[in-house]
């Protein structure tokens, strides 16, 4: 069993689960099963950066890589992925709806994936994305995420698979495209009215991607695509509203899940706010 198990986590460009994700494994800086670093290409998803990233934290020895990208099939994310295969180290994608299209190709090569058809890209055009706009919207894309089960999916699987490094067995790759039912069901709402507004909040983010890749990649008159992803970015914000409604119904019955790790990593939970974590 390793003292620790190693999690490199290969940042390139930015998703909405970009900013978090490392930071859902340890939630309050205790765990002592695991060592992690991150390395990252900022804004950039190029191939060179997707070299660098590899190379460098192939210099961790991690145990597992988890490689977070827009498009996996980009030129950038492939050669992460492929340096960080050649060096030996198994990878989990973790990725945008784009991805999906060589969803086939990843599980025929022996990656794992989890794909994310909710997280939804981001309005960039220069008319109306500016750095205040750009961290709005990636404010509320996170509650959507929380709100709608889909950080809950990425930690119970990443876990998994830490679980067994932690044993010396061979890890089992995720290879997930995460739905509408798989996220909400995650999310273990109690109230099926809460249940009801985070799939519409998750159905709504799925909306913001079709209209921000329209406005982006489709639509060139300026004045109509500056209407377009400014629309979106509207929607993402009454999606999160919606998540906000799921969990205050919740709270009313007392009964939001909570799923904190133990210092060993194990996952504990409840539902009432005055009682202790429990093991399942």
């Amino acid at each position: 069993m390793p003292e620790k198990v190693r999690l490199g986590f290969a940042k390139l460009g930015a998703i909405g689960v970009s900013p978090l994700i490392e930071f859902t494994l340890d939630e309050r800086a205790e765990r002592e099963d695991m060592e992690v670093r991150v390395v990252g290409s900022g804004a950039k998803l190029g191939e060179q950066e997707g070299k660098d990233v590899a190379t460098r934290l192939l210099e961790f020895n991690p145990h597992i890589a988890i490689v977070v990208s827009a498009n996996a099939k980009l030129p950038g994310p492939t050669a992460a992925r492929t340096i960080l295969a050649e060096g030996g180290v198994p990878v989990i994608l973790v990725s945008d709806g784009p991805t999906r299209k060589i969803a086939e190709d990843l599980k025929k090569d022996g990656f794992g994936y989890i794909i994310l058809e909710s997280d939804a890209m981001i309005g960039a055009r220069r008319e109306f994305l500016d750095p205040v706009e750009m961290v709005w919207y990636n404010a509320a894309i996170a509650k959507v995420l929380a709100g709608t089960g889909v950080f809950n999916l990425i930690v119970g699987e990443l876990d998994r698979v830490i679980e067994q490094l932690k044993t010396n067995k061979k890890p089992v790759l995720p290879q997930i495209i995460v739905d509408r039912n798989s996220a909400c069901e995650a999310a273990a709402y109690e109230n099926p009215y809460a249940y009801s507004k985070a799939t519409a909040a998750y159905e709504l983010s799925r909306l913001v991607g079709k209209l921000t890749v329209e406005g982006c990649f489709v639509e060139k008159d300026w004045e109509k695509y500056t209407q377009l992803v400014s629309t979106a970015h509207e929607i993402m914000q009454q999606a999160g509203v919606l998540v906000d409604e799921a969990r205050a119904i919740e709270k009313t019955g007392d009964s939001v899940f909570r799923s904190p790790h133990n210092r060993g990593g194990e996952v504990l939970s409840k539902r009432k706010l005055i009682e202790k974590p429990k093991k399942p």
